[in-house]
Protein backbone atom coordinates (compact mmCIF):
# COMPACT_ATOMS: atom_id res chain seq x y z
CA UNK A 1 0.00 0.00 0.00
CA UNK A 2 2.64 2.43 0.96
CA UNK A 3 4.16 1.96 -2.55
CA UNK A 4 1.11 3.74 -4.18
CA UNK A 5 1.56 6.98 -2.14
CA UNK A 6 3.35 9.67 -2.98
CA UNK A 7 6.88 9.71 -1.77
CA UNK A 8 6.24 12.59 0.44
CA UNK A 9 2.80 11.10 2.26
CA UNK A 10 5.03 8.01 3.18
CA UNK A 11 6.97 7.48 6.50
CA UNK A 12 10.58 9.01 7.09
CA UNK A 13 11.93 5.30 6.70
CA UNK A 14 10.49 1.80 6.49
CA UNK A 15 9.32 0.05 10.00
CA UNK A 16 11.45 -3.18 9.65
CA UNK A 17 15.19 -3.94 9.28
CA UNK A 18 17.77 -1.54 11.91
CA UNK A 19 17.97 1.30 13.43
CA UNK A 20 18.65 3.72 10.47
CA UNK A 21 22.37 5.86 10.41
CA UNK A 22 21.15 8.85 8.37
CA UNK A 23 18.24 10.66 7.89
CA UNK A 24 16.15 11.30 4.48
CA UNK A 25 17.54 14.67 4.52
CA UNK A 26 20.95 14.02 4.50
CA UNK A 27 20.43 11.16 1.91
CA UNK A 28 18.97 14.25 -0.49
CA UNK A 29 21.90 16.63 0.90
CA UNK A 30 24.04 14.66 -0.71
CA UNK A 31 22.67 13.51 -4.35
CA UNK A 32 21.82 17.50 -4.46
CA UNK A 33 25.43 17.71 -4.15
CA UNK A 34 26.10 14.89 -6.72
CA UNK A 35 24.08 16.28 -9.27
CA UNK A 36 25.10 20.00 -8.87
CA UNK A 37 28.68 18.84 -9.78
CA UNK A 38 28.05 16.19 -12.43
CA UNK A 39 24.37 16.27 -13.01
CA UNK A 40 21.42 14.50 -12.82
CA UNK A 41 23.29 11.17 -14.14
CA UNK A 42 25.50 11.08 -11.90
CA UNK A 43 22.47 10.48 -9.14
CA UNK A 44 22.51 6.77 -8.25
CA UNK A 45 21.34 5.23 -5.36
CA UNK A 46 24.87 3.59 -5.58
CA UNK A 47 26.45 6.39 -5.60
CA UNK A 48 24.75 8.32 -3.01
CA UNK A 49 25.06 5.61 -0.84
CA UNK A 50 29.21 5.06 -1.43
CA UNK A 51 29.14 8.85 -0.75
CA UNK A 52 27.04 8.13 2.57
CA UNK A 53 29.78 5.39 3.68
CA UNK A 54 27.11 2.13 3.19
CA UNK A 55 25.15 0.19 0.47
CA UNK A 56 23.20 1.31 -2.20
CA UNK A 57 20.67 -1.38 -0.19
CA UNK A 58 20.08 0.49 2.67
CA UNK A 59 18.51 3.56 0.99
CA UNK A 60 15.50 1.40 0.34
CA UNK A 61 14.58 1.87 3.94
CA UNK A 62 14.10 5.55 3.37
CA UNK A 63 13.16 5.37 -0.61
CA UNK A 64 11.72 3.14 -2.71
CA UNK A 65 13.27 4.34 -5.98
CA UNK A 66 15.12 6.59 -7.83
CA UNK A 67 12.47 8.37 -9.15
CA UNK A 68 11.07 9.18 -5.01
CA UNK A 69 15.31 10.66 -4.50
CA UNK A 70 14.47 12.91 -7.52
CA UNK A 71 11.26 13.93 -6.25
CA UNK A 72 12.48 14.53 -2.97
CA UNK A 73 15.65 16.71 -4.39
CA UNK A 74 13.49 19.02 -6.40
CA UNK A 75 11.02 19.91 -4.00
CA UNK A 76 14.51 20.25 -1.47
CA UNK A 77 15.72 23.26 -3.83
CA UNK A 78 12.56 24.80 -3.83
CA UNK A 79 12.53 25.78 -0.96
CA UNK A 80 14.85 27.82 -1.57
CA UNK A 81 12.69 30.21 -3.06
CA UNK A 82 11.65 31.29 0.47
CA UNK A 83 11.11 33.58 1.80
CA UNK A 84 8.77 34.93 -0.98
CA UNK A 85 9.62 38.27 -2.40
CA UNK A 86 6.93 40.83 -1.83
CA UNK A 87 5.21 43.77 -3.61
CA UNK A 88 2.01 45.94 -4.16
CA UNK A 89 0.86 44.83 -7.50
CA UNK A 90 0.67 41.34 -8.32
CA UNK A 91 2.79 41.29 -11.22
CA UNK A 92 5.32 42.91 -10.00
CA UNK A 93 5.11 40.37 -6.95
CA UNK A 94 5.59 37.76 -9.57
CA UNK A 95 8.51 38.84 -11.19
CA UNK A 96 10.65 39.40 -8.19
CA UNK A 97 9.58 35.42 -7.47
CA UNK A 98 10.20 34.91 -10.70
CA UNK A 99 13.80 35.87 -10.95
CA UNK A 100 14.63 34.50 -7.84
CA UNK A 101 13.24 31.32 -8.98
CA UNK A 102 15.50 31.69 -12.41
CA UNK A 103 18.88 32.07 -9.87
CA UNK A 104 17.31 28.85 -8.09
CA UNK A 105 17.15 27.15 -11.73
CA UNK A 106 20.92 27.95 -12.79
CA UNK A 107 22.26 27.14 -8.96
CA UNK A 108 20.58 23.65 -9.86
CA UNK A 109 20.78 22.97 -13.74
CA UNK A 110 19.42 19.81 -13.41
CA UNK A 111 16.36 21.25 -11.54
CA UNK A 112 14.56 21.37 -14.99
CA UNK A 113 14.93 17.63 -15.89
CA UNK A 114 14.27 17.10 -12.69
CA UNK A 115 10.56 19.21 -12.03
CA UNK A 116 10.26 17.57 -15.47
CA UNK A 117 10.02 14.10 -14.26
CA UNK A 118 7.91 14.67 -11.17
CA UNK A 119 4.75 12.89 -10.56
CA UNK A 120 3.65 15.70 -7.85
CA UNK A 121 4.03 18.20 -5.36
CA UNK A 122 6.10 18.11 -2.68
CA UNK A 123 5.44 20.59 0.72
CA UNK A 124 7.57 23.41 -0.72
CA UNK A 125 6.20 23.42 -4.29
CA UNK A 126 2.45 23.09 -2.56
CA UNK A 127 3.87 26.56 -0.43
CA UNK A 128 5.43 27.81 -4.24
CA UNK A 129 1.55 27.31 -5.62
CA UNK A 130 -0.45 28.71 -2.81
CA UNK A 131 1.98 31.70 -2.32
CA UNK A 132 1.30 32.80 -6.05
CA UNK A 133 -2.23 32.04 -6.25
CA UNK A 134 -2.10 34.15 -2.81
CA UNK A 135 -0.39 36.66 -5.01
CA UNK A 136 -2.62 36.67 -7.91
CA UNK A 137 -6.22 36.80 -5.61
CA UNK A 138 -6.88 40.51 -6.43
CA UNK A 139 -6.56 39.65 -9.45
CA UNK A 140 -10.22 39.53 -12.26
CA UNK A 141 -9.57 36.43 -14.15
CA UNK A 142 -10.33 32.78 -14.18
CA UNK A 143 -8.71 30.32 -11.74
CA UNK A 144 -7.48 28.75 -14.86
CA UNK A 145 -5.74 31.74 -16.14
CA UNK A 146 -3.56 31.97 -12.98
CA UNK A 147 -3.17 28.08 -12.92
CA UNK A 148 -1.71 29.35 -16.79
CA UNK A 149 0.37 31.78 -15.63
CA UNK A 150 1.90 30.23 -12.28
CA UNK A 151 3.00 27.71 -15.02
CA UNK A 152 4.44 29.58 -17.44
CA UNK A 153 6.53 31.65 -15.10
CA UNK A 154 8.24 27.89 -14.45
CA UNK A 155 8.59 27.47 -18.38
CA UNK A 156 10.31 30.96 -19.29
CA UNK A 157 12.40 30.16 -16.21
CA UNK A 158 13.37 26.47 -17.31
CA UNK A 159 13.75 28.91 -20.92
CA UNK A 160 16.84 31.07 -19.52
CA UNK A 161 18.21 29.24 -17.31
CA UNK A 162 19.48 27.08 -19.95
CA UNK A 163 23.12 27.63 -20.82
CA UNK A 164 23.13 30.18 -23.32
CA UNK A 165 25.33 29.89 -26.73
CA UNK A 166 28.72 31.37 -26.61
CA UNK A 167 30.49 32.80 -30.00
CA UNK A 168 27.37 32.97 -32.11
CA UNK A 169 28.88 35.20 -35.12
CA UNK A 170 27.06 36.12 -38.40
CA UNK A 171 30.82 37.57 -39.57
CA UNK A 172 31.85 34.95 -41.81
CA UNK A 173 28.56 34.53 -43.31
CA UNK A 174 27.34 35.94 -46.83
CA UNK A 175 24.01 37.27 -45.76
CA UNK A 176 23.45 38.87 -49.37
CA UNK A 177 20.30 36.25 -50.16
CA UNK A 178 18.56 36.86 -46.98
CA UNK A 179 17.56 40.58 -46.80
CA UNK A 180 15.47 41.03 -43.71
CA UNK A 181 18.32 39.31 -41.64
CA UNK A 182 21.26 41.46 -42.78
CA UNK A 183 19.46 44.32 -42.13
CA UNK A 184 18.25 43.50 -38.80
CA UNK A 185 22.28 42.57 -38.42
CA UNK A 186 23.62 45.73 -39.89
CA UNK A 187 20.79 48.15 -37.76
CA UNK A 188 21.84 45.88 -34.64
CA UNK A 189 25.74 46.59 -35.05
CA UNK A 190 25.45 50.00 -36.07
CA UNK A 191 23.22 50.86 -32.75
CA UNK A 192 21.06 53.06 -34.23
CA UNK A 193 18.62 52.60 -31.83
CA UNK A 194 20.11 51.93 -28.69
CA UNK A 195 18.14 50.35 -26.06
CA UNK A 196 17.15 52.80 -22.41
CA UNK A 197 19.07 52.39 -20.35
CA UNK A 198 16.38 51.94 -17.74
CA UNK A 199 14.96 49.44 -20.05
CA UNK A 200 13.67 46.07 -18.48
CA UNK A 201 15.81 43.49 -19.57
CA UNK A 202 14.68 40.14 -22.16
CA UNK A 203 14.04 37.91 -18.93
CA UNK A 204 11.60 40.65 -17.45
CA UNK A 205 10.12 41.46 -20.73
CA UNK A 206 8.95 37.96 -21.10
CA UNK A 207 7.56 37.19 -17.85
CA UNK A 208 5.66 40.37 -17.88
CA UNK A 209 4.46 39.89 -21.49
CA UNK A 210 3.07 36.49 -20.81
CA UNK A 211 1.51 37.42 -17.37
CA UNK A 212 -0.23 40.31 -18.98
CA UNK A 213 -1.69 37.90 -21.87
CA UNK A 214 -2.98 35.77 -19.65
CA UNK A 215 -3.81 37.70 -16.37
CA UNK A 216 -5.32 40.53 -18.55
CA UNK A 217 -6.17 39.17 -21.96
Amino acid sequence: MGQSQSIFQRPQRGTRGPTPGHSREEIVAVAIALADADGLAAVSMRAVAAKLGTGAGSLYRYLSSRDDLLELMADAVIGGLEPFPQAADPIDALVLLARRQLDVYRRHAWLTEAVQQAKGFGPNGLAYLDHCLGVLAPVRCSTTAKFEAVAMITGVVSLFARPQPEGLSFAAIDLSPYANLAAAIAEASSGARPAPQDAPDLFERTVRGLLAALLHG
